[in-house]
């Protein structure tokens, strides 16, 4: 085995250092280790740091952690420069790694953070960055530093998919032909719908995404039922940050839920583990961000009244918003699923344009969907064994009264709630 030069020695040195130093010890371990890196070759100290931070990237993936998830965390505990750095130092670790062996789902994370080697060799990367942002030396070793840290404490998290290199054959198009396109076009539909400043608008842009989503559902089920080996649970992580944490939890779960997904929310880490198949996945997904798009704006419509004696809206009357929006819109689109549900047994059939035909009743679908739910039950007791429930408080009347009002008024579409069938 070669020696490690002069540079990746000092740079393991103070990259331990650092990840070994206790709170109170932290600032001196930062500032010794960064003003060594600093006066080094810095080419070399370049070299050695990316090397070092993608084997710390990699050990990530290998207890359970995802690209989002990283960037996530960056975002939460440092500050504004290491979220591009970040994105680097994962784009660094990604040219290990085929791309035909990562999954749908990383690739998607690694498109929506714009993951790209920008720089033309290692030797140059912390110049180039340094240029870009404005940093000296010692800033930037000590940026790269805190990340390092940050990164190498992370316990294990329960894994949602492949680590890279470990999937199968990456499939552009999924399960479906066409899927990717679909998908594409509802994410438009409803980043149009929350932009628009015409409640109608929003509402016929909304109606539209909702129905395409349940199409690919329907289309999903019919192709895989009486096929389990071709469709298994599978399960995605969505970020759950404050303020206001818990109502977000719940209107995720609420919306989970009514699609025959399950929730297991990490507060300590700001996201939720979706459990469910994988079509369902997506549409949660989607249907949860509008919806909370939705309910934020309102509520901040609302928080921006005040009460009669004149005095602002309150944190506990926005808590209090969250919650009851959460409660009502489980109740409508559990409502939905079950109409929903009746209606595809019926042999009724949604089609994309909002029309809807009469088909034979298909004698496969109930007893499909009733698999899928024990599928999914299994598959989140397989995964987390050991789960508590958490209350909430109401501490706040109006806040509740005018959340579920504007639940009440969320653009939702009959029977594009429901997505399972």
């Amino acid at each position: 085995m070669a020696q490690p030069s002069a540079a990746e020695a000092l740079v393991t040195q103070a990259a331990t250092q650092v990840v070994a130093a206790s709170p109170d010890t932290l600032d001196l371990a930062l500032d010794t280790a960064a003003s060594r890196l600093a006066a080094a070759d810095w080419p070399e100290v370049s070299r050695a740091l990316l090397a070092h931070v993608e084997r710390t990237v990699t050990r990530a993936w290998a207890i359970g952690w995802r690209p989002a998830d990283l960037a996530r965390l960056v975002r939460r505990e440092l500050g504004t420069v290491h979220q591009p750095l970040a994105v680097d130092l994962i784009a660094a670790e990604n040219r290990r790694h085929p791309a035909a062996t990562l999954d749908r789902r990383w690739h998607e994370q690694l498109r929506e953070l714009a993951v790209e080697v920008w720089w033309p060799g290692d030797e140059v990367y912390l110049s180039e960055f340094a240029a870009r942002h404005r940093l000296d030396r010692f800033a930037l070793a000590t940026a790269v530093l805190e990340l390092n840290r940050l990164w190498a404490q992370l316990p294990s998290v329960t894994p949602v998919g492949p680590t890279p290199g470990r999937a199968t054959v990456y499939r552009p198009n999924g399960p479906m032909p066409g899927e990717p396109r679909m998908l594409s076009r509802i994410r438009a539909l409803l980043a149009k719908a929350e932009s628009t400043e015409y409640p109608e608008e929003a509402e016929a842009l909304t109606a539209k995404a909702q129905q395409l989503v349940a199409q690919h559902s329907i289309d999903e089920a019919l192709l895989t039922a009486g096929q389990p080996s071709r469709d298994t649970p599978g399960a995605l992580r969505i970020g759950v940050d404050n303020p206001y944490e818990s109502p977000k939890a719940m209107l995720l779960d609420a919306v989970a839920t009514a699609n025959r997904c399950r929730t297991v929310w990490a507060k300590e880490f700001g996201f939720c583990t979706i459990i469910g198949f994988d079509s369902d996945l997506d549409a949660v997904e989607l249907l949860y961000t509008s919806l909370l798009v939705q309910a934020t704006a309102t509520m901040h419509r609302a928080g921006s009244r005040h009460h009669k004696e004149g005095a602002a809206r309150t944190k506990s009357f926005r808590q209090s918003f969250l919650i009851a929006y959460a409660a009502r819109i489980r109740e409508r689109l559990t409502t939905a699923t079950e109409e929903t549900t009746r209606e595809a047994a019926a042999g009724r059939h949604l089609n994309p344009d909002g029309s809807s035909e009469q088909l034979v009743p298909d004698e496969r679908l109930l007893p499909a969907l009733a698999a899928r739910e024990q599928a999914v039950d299994h598959a989140v007791d397989e995964m987390f064994p050991k789960l508590t429930t958490q209350r909430v408080r109401i501490s706040n009347a109006d806040g509740w009264h005018e959340g579920r009002a504007a639940a009440d008024r969320a653009a939702l579409h009959h029977g594009t709630g429901a997505i399972d069938r």
